[in-house]
């Protein structure tokens, strides 16, 4: 088992492992012949690493690698490439691209969008929505029907993306507690592992902030275009989520949920993260609007934290720079303009600094630690 810090990122040209080592960060990929890649997923006991994606085009399917083996393709769906495999072998055979085969859920499934792993079981989420369970670490996958017939499934609608299921989160003491975000149907969770389903979308009581957007909810609920969710560490049920018109979280496992966006510079956005231990500390990164552009409000990127579970939020605009010869990194913060807030300026280069000083973040010989004296 590794334990370097590693990295695993998904792209629309394939996967990339990226790693930390002796001499710095290296990168591996792409991966998964140029599939695009929604989601991936690792255990880190066993080394085994998942790619889930797809498109009209490649089909979907879950990539998987064993250790130090190749990559091996579990195809759930088939695509257009299958289709014209087809129809002309002799050519596909020419260009090298060899048939998979039939594909179980080809005409309902278009991509995959989410995975997870839990002891037993690894599950994907689908575009259109529905939800995906292998009992084999990925060689063979059953749909998990409950979710797709939910009384309220003929009332949900797709996003910009379409209808996809991108969130899946479990509880860790109990994998059968399980919770899921689809855009733009909202939060669904079960307690028996699937078998039923509770839609999970109340605000709490507190009174619901105006707003004329579409995609914001109402007095009674929020927006169902949930774009990212997160449970904290420890045994409450503590969930967050970006919304598309907000922040939320949730202390009772998504029965209500209270709007946490005050302090932020926008209400839209897509991540949200959670601290691994301390579940009062998140980050967000906000946008300024789905129809204004889709970029850093002021075109000023940050990352912007809370460490009091969303009750107050600040900008993370400090810039952490490796130095090449002191043990530790050190910090520096460009000065903004006068009545600006916009995010540091690009540093200059200077002379590499050569030794460190206890207590301070700068090298000695650095000009930058010479000028903060």
């Amino acid at each position: 088992m590794s334990t370097a810090p590693t990295l695993l990122v998904g792209t629309t040209k394939g996967a990339f492992v990226v790693s930390q080592g002796d001499t710095g960060w290296t990168a591996e990929g792409p991966f998964c012949a140029g599939w695009p890649i929604n989601h991936m997923a690792g255990d880190a006991e066993s080394g085994t690493i998942w790619a889930a994606g797809g498109n009209e085009w490649f089909g979907a399917g879950v990539w998987r690698r064993n250790g130090s083996s190749g990559w091996q393709l579990s195809k759930l769906a088939g695509g257009q490439m299958d289709e014209w495999m087809a129809a002309d072998p002799e050519l596909a055979a020419q260009l090298g691209v060899a048939p998979s085969g039939p594909a179980p859920f080809t005409g309902q499934l278009q991509a995959l969008w989410s995975l997870k792993a839990t002891p037993g079981k690894l599950y994907a989420g689908g575009k259109p929505a529905a939800l995906y369970a292998s009992s084999d670490g990925g060689d063979s996958w059953d749909e998990i029907e409950s979710l797709r017939n939910h009384p309220s499934a003929d009332s949900w609608n797709p996003g910009a993306a379409g209808l996809t299921l991108h969130t899946i989160v479990t509880d860790p003491a109990d994998p059968k507690r399980m919770w899921l975000a689809i855009s733009a149907a909202g939060v669904f969770a079960t307690e028996d592992g699937g078998t039923t389903w509770e839609r999970r979308n109340r605000r709490s009581n507190a009174p619901a902030k105006p707003s004329s957007h579409p995609a914001a909810g109402d007095g009674h609920e929020t927006g169902h275009c949930v774009h990212n969710m997160d449970r904290a560490a420890g045994e409450a049920d503590l969930l967050y989520q970006q919304n598309h018109h907000g922040v939320y979280r949730s202390r009772d496992g998504g029965r209500s949920w209270d709007e946490i966006t005050d302090g932020l510079p926008s209400t839209f956005g897509f991540p949200i993260g959670v601290h691994p231990s301390d579940p009062d500390t998140i980050w967000t990164l906000p946008l300024n609007g789905d129809m204004a552009g889709r970029f850093p409000p002021e075109a000023s990127a940050a990352v912007w934290r809370s460490r009091d579970g969303g009750e107050s939020w600040q900008a993370c605009r400090k810039r952490a720079v490796s130095s090449p010869c002191c043990d530790r990194p050190w910090r520096w913060t460009a000065p903004a303009p006068p009545g600006s807030i916009s995010a540091p300026t690009r540093a200059r280069s200077s002379v590499p600094p050569t030794r460190a000083t206890a207590g301070t973040n700068w090298c000695a010989t650095c000009p930058r630690y010479s000028a903060s004296r």
